[in-house]
């Protein structure tokens, strides 16, 4: 044997043959992973040969490339999680909101703006929509606000089941009212407004004499006629106990006191206004309004 199979790493086989030996391949040992590349396409391994280099597309809902169950789709909220009916029928409820509270503030401002062109051709129709509920002032920004508390009273004729006439006695309407809404953090627009207004609303349509101005007279009276017979068959004993024929309103005036410290003198007695009496109608007193 020569210098050259002394130092070379030859080894005889067993028949005989002789070639390099080369270290053990770790993927041709038993049991271990195949090599990168190998031809085992479910290997951890496995080569991707789609030429994507972020892998495989998975579509929208489908399982991941590991094999996750599918994502369940994003829930539609809102008007868009209704069925197509409903949508119609949402959409149809807004528009009508939007042309009704379109209409309002256009009345509203017609109200309030200058006499025009629009005002002078259909004014009636204008006050019909906006009196007495909805009237608007300027009474809060005025330069002399008003100081005086204002009480509206009512006392009522009431045909009792027996025949009899009887007079009840005068029903602090405003009191009550004030009773109601002292210590409510949140009190009804009826509780503080609907007696206030309709009473603002008739003395800016009649004069000193209690004879309507205008074309809005009788309706004011109308007004505040149906609002007092509605609370005395709500609050009165007498009413609730018979049918009310005539009513009689007034007004009670009193001056805020001013601060004690100013020198200013008012009175404080109370400046009454008297109505004559109104004859109930059928339909104000028995008409739905109990």
């Amino acid at each position: 044997m020569d210098a050259y199979d002394e130092d070379s790493q030859a080894r005889h086989g067993p028949d005989g043959s002789t070639g390099a030996r080369r270290p053990q391949d770790p993927g041709d040992r038993e049991g271990s992973p195949a090599r990168e590349g190998s031809a085992d396409p479910d290997g951890p391994h496995a080569r991707d040969d789609s030429g994507d280099p972020d892998g495989p597309f998975t579509p929208e809902g489908s399982g991941g490339p590991d094999g996750s169950p599918p994502l369940p789709p994003a829930p539609r909220t809102g008007v868009a999680g209704l069925s197509p009916r409903y949508q119609v029928g949402a959409a149809v409820a807004l528009a009508v909101v939007a042309v009704a509270a379109c209409v309002h503030l256009g009345m509203v401002f017609l109200s309030l703006a200058p006499a025009n062109t629009v005002t002078k051709q259909h004014g009636k129709a204008i006050e019909q929509w906006v009196y007495p509920e909805f009237e608007q002032n300027w009474k809060l920004f005025a330069p002399n606000p008003l100081q005086q508390n204002i009480a509206v009273q009512v006392r009522a004729e009431v045909r009792m089941k027996d025949g009899s006439m009887r007079t009840t006695g005068w029903n602090d309407l405003s009191a009550r009212d004030g009773a109601a809404i002292d210590g409510s953090l949140l009190p009804s627009h009826t509780q503080q407004n609907e007696l206030r207004r309709a009473w603002d609303f008739f003395a800016a349509t009649h004069g000193a004499d209690n004879r309507p101005v205008g074309m809005r007279g009788a309706l004011s009276e109308q007004y505040v006629r149906r609002v007092v017979v509605m609370r005395l068959y709500r609050e009165d004993a007498i009413s609730r106990e018979g049918v009310i024929q005539r009513v009689q309103v007034r007004s009670s005036t009193t001056n805020v006191q001013p601060p004690k410290w100013s020198s200013e003198k008012i009175s404080d007695k109370p400046v009454y206004r008297l109505l004559p009496w109104w004859t109930v109608s059928a339909d104000e007193a028995a008409g739905g309004v109990r």
